[in-house]
């Protein structure tokens, strides 16, 4: 008989984190490894805990979880991770496979839905529930050049008002590193200010970790 599918779920609303456990605890081939309430917390214990999967929130206050998400990949390349969102805008839904999330599932949808989706990134494919297939569609061709999922994340840090050096703690990269994302993201945004990125990040959907409401 094949090992359990081992499952980290990370989450900061206790109600949400519950309920997903329950259902999953009662599958034979899934494990439930650990809960969490943030995504630093996660990063830290990914070693000890060795998830398979990880169902991750977006909005958390320490490290949201598009952060995490790239910060674990980078540590940990093998583990799949499903995005557990309350929104299904296409902006959000393509920042977070742009940072390297195998699946997006909505909050709303029937917690056996999440076992589909758990079934689905064990065997290599990439999952979008119903409503957020549904509303993944091309970008407009005369958009302008995308940003990496680094960038991404950086441009995340920096709308929230941190400093290089508070982004740079963030993801344990250097300060310069940091530098040389910033004027990436001002020339390929044409944006000149932090108040710009921040008001680009509003209205593109890329403040998901800081109370878009995931």
């Amino acid at each position: 008989m094949a090992d359990p599918v081992k499952v980290l779920i990370v989450d900061d609303h206790p109600m949400v984190a519950e309920g997903i456990q329950s259902i999953l605890e009662s599958y034979d081939d899934i494990e439930v490894v650990g809960s969490l309430t943030d995504g630093r917390d996660a990063v830290e214990q990914m070693g000890r805990l060795a998830p398979d999967v990880v169902l991750m929130d977006l909005n958390m206050p320490k490290l949201g979880g598009l952060s995490a998400t790239e910060i674990i990949l980078e540590q940990h390349p093998g583990t799949r991770i499903l995005i557990l969102s309350m929104h299904d805008s296409a902006e959000y839904i393509s920042t977070a496979l742009s940072h390297g999330a195998m699946g997006y599932v909505l909050k709303d949808v029937p917690t056996e839905e999440i076992k589909q989706a758990i079934d689905a990134v064990m065997e290599g494919r990439t999952y979008l529930c119903t409503g957020a297939e549904g509303s993944l569609k091309p970008k407009d061709g005369n958009s302008r050049e995308a940003l990496t999922g680094r960038e991404q994340t950086i441009l995340l840090e920096l709308a929230q008002g941190k400093s290089n050096k508070e982004v740079a703690q963030v993801l344990d990269i250097s300060v310069r590193t940091v530098e040389t994302h910033r004027k990436n993201i001002k020339r390929k945004l044409g944006i000149s200010s932090t108040a710009g990125l921040t008001r680009y990040a509003l209205e593109h959907g890329v403040l998901q970790g800081t109370g878009a409401g995931f």
